[in-house]
């Protein structure tokens, strides 16, 4: 999408140096996370103990002084206003959600957050599509959805680069414990594009003051998700952590070593197979 200048390259070549790249609770990882304009922070959606850890982690820079505009996932664009509106009107976390939430996220999780922009007066911004959006570009097209200058910025009116479409359908087909129909996973992939597209449009649009993006390990990751969709100047004022579930003999989940520039293990949390609960069979297309 964009190309990279020798200096842009060493500056990010040094800024690598200095970010700790292995597994960690080292209040040293978020040292200087403040002085960063973007912060992405992934998370396991139903792990409590990530959402634990990365709140404290937030909390922590918010107390030193930084003062950042929170992005959250679990809000969809259209309730921008009715959000807005519910921060300036709520004393307590539980009223925005009563006004905002909706059903598909265990808001007990995002309470502590929710509370901390309160509490401190920080924008909350709704950074996702609904599914009712990405239902219709897995069916159309990002034009169903997303409006001509977006397409255009990035470039979503060309093919996307190829090792960007194959790490998101590897990552499709993963989630899916390698069930999902053949001919669902381009569509798949396009509303996980379109996402990741929107968060990052949601991001330039609030680098003034800083912003912090709360998103699942997935959307955060910088090889695929929405740090690809930043602009070349904006990557050295870019850090990304990743709160990763430990497997059964302790080690890190399986991913990339450049996903993200911190990577925190946290404990993997008890939950029934969700492979067990996909019975359709892979098809494969004619």
């Amino acid at each position: 999408m964009h190309k990279m200048s020798l200096a842009t390259s060493l500056i990010l070549l040094t800024i690598a140096g200095l970010l700790t790249s292995c597994a960690s609770t080292d209040p040293a990882a978020f040292q200087a996370a403040h002085q960063k304009k973007i912060l992405l922070l992934g998370e396991v959606h139903d792990n409590p103990d990530g959402h634990r850890q990365r709140f404290e982690d937030l909390q922590k820079l918010v107390r030193a002084g930084w003062r950042p505009a929170i992005a959250m996932e679990q809000f969809d664009r259209e309730n921008q206003a009715q959000l807005s509106l519910a921060q300036a009107e709520c004393k307590d976390a539980d009223c925005i959600i009563g006004k905002v939430g909706g059903k598909r996220w265990e808001w007990p999780y995002y309470r502590p957050v929710i509370q901390l922009a309160l509490d401190y007066q920080l924008p909350l911004l709704a950074a996702n599509l609904s599914r009712t959006d990405a239902a219709r570009i897995m069916r159309e097209s990002y034009a169903a959805v997303l409006d001509a200058v977006t397409i255009q910025t990035y470039q979503l009116d060309r093919d996307l680069p190829l090792a960007l479409v194959e790490g998101q359908r590897a990552a499709m087909e993963t989630g899916h414990c390698g069930k999902m129909p053949a001919e669902m996973v381009p569509g798949m992939v396009r509303a996980q594009v379109a996402r990741d597209v929107w968060m990052a449009k949601v991001l330039a649009e609030h680098t003034s003051t800083g912003v912090v993006l709360l998103a699942g390990n997935g959307h955060v990751r910088r090889d695929l998700g929405v740090p690809h969709w930043l602009a070349i100047r904006q990557l050295p004022d870019t850090q990304v952590h990743g709160y990763v579930e430990a497997v059964s003999d302790g080690s890190k989940q399986s991913t990339p070593d450049n996903s993200y520039d911190v990577t925190h293990i946290v404990p993997p949390h008890a939950r029934p197979d969700p492979c067990k609960t996909i019975t359709e069979p892979q098809k494969t297309s004619s």
